[in-house]
């Protein structure tokens, strides 16, 4: 096809009639016209191009329109690879916004007449992104066959494994069979690799073949850059999860397998792959870690391997040792790897090299009282620990400050560090009463310090208290101080005014305001005016904080002037701007939660609260609410703990599921969902899959525990 009639029409298309990501289209015809012609603005066009019409995979009205042009580019043999691999993307989508189901991958199809050719042409880098984009297409009557004839004909090894990824997606048990004569060691490794993945797709046994295959092809990671699939990229690791997944005894035994042996390997590149594999295993299946930790523990100098171990946390205790022989190696940066590793493995043991090495070990800081530190399991209180933190933070009070000169807040690490330490003594608490002088002295430069001071003052003396609190009332202004000043002394003077102050500007923490009067009840009644002032402002734009801010107000109200009529009516609007708009689900769910502070007061919201129980992720906090505020006479409690147990079983709402499984008691649940709930606690696979990364293991063990703590009580 020549070039000029790739894009003939295209200035006269209704572009500005359709939209994509970020919205009308009419932008379509300059990105396409530059990055056809191929000049310096060519890359920019492309990558603005994938933007607009897959954006993060999701596809639009306007990826249906931007098809033809792009096949026809493509078959002009101006940038043939980019367009190919931009139209794949199209074709693969399944996530469709504003546009018909299949429409995009029906538009890609259309253009198979002139896709097809490219099969056969001339650079085998255009031949297999062709047969990777036709591929997807899922056409079964024009792309398999054109796909079926290149394959007999191809010689190619990275184009034949990619051409038999595409038949695989056509015609599943015609590949496999093409692919079973393909796994012997005298296969070229692409082709080798694509063979195994044809298998595994189509859920086919996992026989010792395909394990001799995979073993044999590894490393595999280089092997599997020569192809289009995503998918594919990291072989091991999607081999691993994918038998993990079909969740058998016998596939987990071939997964766990084959981790064993290449985690034993003697190639540095094999192990990095399998611990990698190995990761995501232990995500996946709760037996993993414990046939896992005996290859991983040797590899513990490996930065994976020990980041590895401190995720499974105290069950890899046969790790210590090497561990702790590692944490005191010269190498600072190792040394603070494995040190973070046996923090979360054996924290006592920990303690006293922390101790050694305070302000040196920030990831080992970070496990102890940071982002990654467990919050069901405090850092274990050490003397020498201790006498270090005092030491440090009496340091930190003298140094002139870092970082802004105008404002005089420090840096971000300074932040860390001593955000660190504080956070370490209020764990502690009354164990560290003696660290009262180090906590007062850093308070005017970390006000965050304020909660230690209160956490770590229980019980001192009346001399003691009112150095704190003299230390406390020169900070009040924040309002977290002033709290703190209140949690230790009763005063609520400086706590009135912080929130006044708050409340009156409008600033961010309006929200926490609310909910620092809120504590006080009607003790702050002087106040309510101020809160329904807040309620009246004026928001430009309805976003989750605005929403979250009025649940704040409102429950504040109820709790400092006990008035429905004027609260009941803020929460509703809370669920009528929240439904069913994408962003505001966890909004939704919190206020569903948290009205049960109203009891039979927030009666009326009823029926709002039931309309949440379809949903699983919402599910459980409106069980909840209802429980707190319906009339019981009129709760369907097996309907309640059906709609807990299914958000369990999806993983919607773990947590709250817990909860509210609990608070149903033992009497709601059927013996059938007796049995589902018990298979939830039983089962090898985990159900928390969406955390933050560090913590997936031991939240999925926390949550199993609270599972079957209510299955005892049914029991």
């Amino acid at each position: 096809m020549e070039f000029p009639t790739a894009l003939a029409g295209i200035d006269v298309h209704p572009w500005s009639s359709i939209n994509h990501a970020y919205g009308s289209a009419d932008d379509l015809p300059g990105l396409l016209r530059t990055f056809a012609e191929g000049g310096e603005d060519a890359e920019a066009a492309l990558e603005e191009l994938y933007g607009s019409i897959v954006h993060q995979g999701t596809v639009y009205a306007a990826s249906v329109d931007a098809a033809p042009y792009l096949a026809r580019i493509a078959a002009s043999g101006r940038q043939t690879l980019d367009a190919l691999r931009l139209l794949g993307y199209l074709a693969a989508s399944e996530d469709e916004c504003d546009v018909e189901p299949g429409a995009v991958r029906a538009a890609v199809t259309a253009q198979l007449p002139l896709l097809i050719t490219l099969l056969a042409d001339e650079d085998p880098a255009v031949r297999q992104a062709a047969g990777w984009t036709v591929g997807h297409t899922r056409d079964t009557r024009t792309a398999l066959p054109a796909v079926r004839a290149r394959l007999g004909a191809e010689i190619e090894p990275t184009v034949r494994a990619e051409l038999l990824t595409a038949y695989g997606r056509l015609d599943r048990p015609a590949a496999v069979a093409e692919a079973c004569a393909l796994l012997g060691p005298d296969t070229p490794a692409p082709l080798r690799l694509a063979a195994v993945f044809a298998v595994l797709v189509a859920g086919e046994p996992w026989l010792a073949a395909h394990r001799d295959a995979v073993l044999g092809l590894l490393p595999a990671r280089e092997t599997a850059r020569s192809g289009h699939a995503d998918e594919h990229r990291d072989p091991l690791h999607t081999i691993v999860g994918t038998l993990l997944e079909r969740n058998t005894d016998t596939d987990r035994e071939s997964a766990l397998d084959l981790l064993d042996t290449a985690l034993s390997d003697e190639r540095p590149e094999v192990r990095a792959e399998a611990l990698w594999a190995a990761d995501r295993a232990c995500t996946l299946s709760r037996s993993a870690p414990g046939r896992l930790i005996p290859a991983i523990a040797p590899l513990a100098a490996e930065w994976a391997a020990a980041q590895l171990l401190g995720k499974i946390g105290p069950a890899a205790a046969e790790a210590a040792p090497l561990l702790t022989e590692l944490a005191v190696q010269p190498d600072d940066e190792a040394a603070d790897q494995a040190l973070a590793a046996l923090v979360l493995v054996a924290p006592h043991a920990a303690a006293p090299l922390l101790a050694r090495s305070l302000g040196r070990r920030p990831r080992a800081m970070q496990c102890a009282a940071g982002s990654h530190a467990p919050a069901d399991a405090p850092f274990p209180f050490d003397p020498e620990l201790f006498a270090a933190v005092r030491a440090r933070l009496a340091a930190k009070a003298l140094e002139p400050a870092e970082g802004c000169k105008e404002c005089g807040c420090s840096t971000t690490e300074d932040h860390n560090d001593t955000a660190g330490l504080v956070h370490l003594l209020r764990q502690w608490g009354s164990q560290a009463v003696e660290a009262l002088p180090e906590l007062c002295a850093v308070l005017p430069r970390f006000p965050y310090a304020a909660t230690a001071i209160t956490a770590v003052a229980v019980g001192i003396g009346p001399e003691q208290r009112e150095k704190a609190a003299l230390a406390l009332r020169a900070g009040a202004r924040k309002l977290f101080v002033a709290r703190a000043l209140h949690e230790l002394t009763g005063e609520t003077g400086p706590l009135f005014a912080a929130a006044e102050a708050a409340l009156a500007t409008g600033a961010r923490d309006t929200a926490e305001s609310a909910r620092a009067l809120a504590c006080l009840g009607p003790a702050a009644a002087h106040l309510a005016g101020a809160l329904r002032t807040a309620l009246e402002r004026t928001i430009d734009c309805d976003t989750t904080p605005e929403v979250e801010t009025d649940l704040a107000l409102a429950l504040a109200l109820w709790r400092i002037t006990g008035e429905a009529d004027e609260v009941v009516p803020v929460l509703a609007s809370v669920f009528d701007r929240s439904e069913g708009r994408q962003w505001f689900h966890w909004t939704a769910a919190r206020a569903a939660r948290e009205i049960g502070v109203l009891g039979p007061a927030g009666r009326p919201l009823t029926a709002r609260l039931q309309a949440l129980l379809d949903d699983p992720g919402k599910a459980p906090s409106a069980v909840l609410g209802l429980l707190a505020v319906a009339d019981p006479a009129g709760l369907d409690r097996a309907r309640l703990a059906e709609a807990a147990l299914h958000s369990a079983e999806t993983c919607a709402d773990l947590k709250n599921a817990c909860d509210a499984l609990r608070a149903l008691g033992a009497a709601a649940l059927t013996p059938e969902q007796q049995d589902r709930l018990a298979a939830l606690v039983t089962t090898d696979r985990r159900l928390v899959g969406s955390w933050f990364d560090h913590a997936m293991i031991r939240e999925d063990e926390r949550l199993r525990a609270a599972l079957a703590s209510v299955l005892d009580r049914v029991g």
